[in-house]
């Protein structure tokens, strides 16, 4: 791709970010991303989902601060896009009460070549692990509601790599 290529991409890549409630439709949501498209070789695609923590959570509630939530998402995105030349990136998280085996985050991102989509789907997320405003309280089946969930110091092992490269 010649360096003008790269910088129409740069400034024209579509990215959706939507923190809802309700569940995505994965093929919908791929298909809307790079369906009609010419200039896209690769797709990648992450789908998280909940849990039941070896049979005793009922649900996982999410929240998340509306507003602040979208742009914090949005820039970790619009950062990918533009770090890994990508055509295009979706982020949608959900929050509520998740059953366990119900989607909570899907990622889609786009590029000319494989690597470039890989990396941009996995940044993503590293950093929608870290540094997203959402919050997770497990809900148990034994009754009443359990922990907060803290971050991982896994997590940010990830997220750091990011930095090295």
């Amino acid at each position: 791709m010649a360096t003008g290529d790269a910088a129409i991409h740069k400034q024209t890549a579509p990215i959706t970010v939507r923190i809802q409630s309700g569940d995505f439709d994965i093929s919908a949501e791929i298909n809307a991303l790079s369906g009609g498209r010419v200039d896209i070789g690769a797709v990648a695609s992450f789908t998280g989902l909940c849990r039941d923590e070896g049979g005793r959570l009922s649900a996982l509630e999410l929240e998340h601060y509306p507003g602040m939530a979208e742009s914090a998402v949005r820039a970790i995105a619009e950062e990918a896009v533009k770090r890994f030349n990508l055509t295009g990136m979706t982020a949608i998280h959900r929050y509520g009460k998740i059953a366990p085996g119900s989607n909570i985050v899907l990622v889609v991102a786009t590029a000319p070549h494989r690597q470039a989509a890989f990396d941009g789907a996995s940044f993503l997320m590293d950093f929608l692990k870290t540094d997203a405003p959402f919050w997770k309280k497990e809900h148990l089946k034994a009754g009443g509601s359990g922990e907060w969930v803290s971050a991982k110091d896994a997590d940010d092992e990830a997220k750091a790599r990011w930095r090295e490269r």
